[in-house]
């Protein structure tokens, strides 16, 4: 997510930042893990031509037994084509549901992610609000937008200017014309910092508590960050 030292380093290797809480194909969504529901996801991301491989692996964890407000925590472990560079990384999210206040409210969801711990190294610490409506047949829109309280120069856009911050948007739906099994999403995150992306992919839900996410991911500073063809599978253990 940045153009530092290690960010150019690894620069074959396609990109550095995974959005682990729950998550559409790249950015977060607005979903929430139910109370004591673990969830564990691992997410792959492998550059072109097959070199340099991203994997992020974690569980997450609702920890508020409510129906209005939800709170859900999680922990990631990042390895970098081997190269375990301070891997460890926190994320929570609180949010409400549609309509659990008042009708016609979207689903709203504030929240941090990618919380590192080594100066200069992981400590991105995004900041995040989104907020999401079911539209009928048409699906779901989300919009929001992120900003980094970590380390500002590991935020720096194409022409090495600090960018701490940008926009979400995404589009998701169900197909129940194909099979109920079978999900799909498009999303963006604004910026050339490395976490800018547009993003989207499939996913087939293999059992009530099991699916896999297949998809790419094009990165707006394209030229340090070559696309990506990323592949998540993630289980439910209640």
């Amino acid at each position: 997510m940045r153009l530092n030292a290690i960010v150019l380093s690894l620069i074959l290797i396609a990109t550095e930042t995974f959005a682990t809480p729950s998550t559409q194909i790249w950015i977060p969504s607005t979903d929430i893990q139910q109370f004591m529901n673990p969830h564990i996801g691992w997410d792959a991301y492998i550059g072109q031509n097959g070199k340099g491989l991203v994997s992020n692996g974690g569980i997450t964890l609702g920890v508020l037994p409510l129906k209005k407000v939800g709170l859900e925590a999680g922990i990631d472990y990042r390895d970098i084509s081997g190269d375990h560079w301070s891997p460890i990384l926190l994320n929570a999210k609180a949010g409400s549901p549609e309509d659990a206040l008042f009708k016609y409210m979207p689903a709203i969801a504030v929240g941090v992610y990618d919380l590192g711990f080594v100066e200069g190294v992981n400590n991105y610490d995004l900041l995040y609000g989104l907020m999401s409506r079911n539209i009928g047949r048409f699906g779901r829109l989300s919009l929001g937008g992120y900003y980094s309280v970590g380390d500002p120069d590991l935020m720096l856009d194409k022409n090495g200017r600090r960018e701490p911050g940008g926009l979400f948007a995404s589009w998701d739906r169900n197909i129940p014309e194909v099979s109920d099994k079978l999900w799909c999403a498009v999303d963006v995150q604004s910026g050339t910092n490395g976490y800018g992306a547009i993003s989207g992919g499939l996913s087939w839900l293999f059992a009530p508590n099991a699916s896999m996410i297949a998809g790419y991911d094009y990165y707006f500073n394209a030229k340090a960050f070559p696309g990506t063809v990323t592949v998540q599978v993630d289980f439910n253990l209640r």
